[in-house]
């Protein structure tokens, strides 16, 4: 057990920011099924506005890289673009 004020303030700021990430992450992951799931381009394009809104707050937050997010949208992006090709 900790010893130290400090030490005791660490752990409660730990556990909340662990909470908060691991929410965050899974937010991340479900719009992520989420367009993987649409059947439509205009399905996938709408929730793709969504997962880039929800990548660029959980980067500029720190809770992924912001390289990691991009490197997301991209291969979203790209997902929801062979739906418009193949549905056209």
């Amino acid at each position: 057990m900790a010893h130290h004020k400090s030490a005791l303030k660490r752990i409660r700021q730990n556990r909340k920011r662990r909470l908060y990430n691991r929410a965050n992450k899974r937010i991340a992951k479900d719009i992520v099924k989420e367009i993987r799931r649409a059947k439509t381009y205009e399905e996938a394009s709408e929730l793709l506005k969504k997962a880039y809104k929800i990548f660029d707050r959980i980067a500029a937050r720190n809770v992924i890289h912001k390289n990691n997010a991009a490197n997301k949208k991209s291969k979203l992006a790209r997902l929801v673009n062979k739906l418009k090709v193949s549905h056209s």
